[in-house]
């Protein structure tokens, strides 16, 4: 007889694979792409844009702002924080 582990801990397998970090991907309809991580590590998600309307996330858009302002270097949309911490929040957004 065996016992269910909560859907949480099988969540964040499954959502590291629909969380793209490759550079080539295309980002699909209904999603964006964001870049995540420390300054020399940071690594490419496609997100659902669904996270938008989530104020977790719009708090981290706006930590994003304050760091980097709408001229960022590289052009593209980065949050300041750690891979772990990014996916622990998209998995916990997505779930609820």
């Amino acid at each position: 007889m065996g016992f269910r582990l909560p859907r949480i801990v099988n969540a964040k397998p499954s959502l590291k694979r629909s969380l793209s970090s490759s550079e080539t991907t295309v980002v699909p309809k209904g999603h964006f792409a964001v870049y995540v991580g420390e300054v020399d590590e940071k690594k490419r998600f496609v997100v659902p844009i669904s996270l938008l309307k989530h104020p977790s996330f719009q708090n981290l858009l706006s930590q994003a702002e304050e760091e980097f302002g709408f001229n960022h270097p590289k052009g593209v949309l980065t949050i300041p924080c750690s891979e772990e911490a990014f996916i622990d929040l998209t998995c916990n957004l997505q779930s609820s």
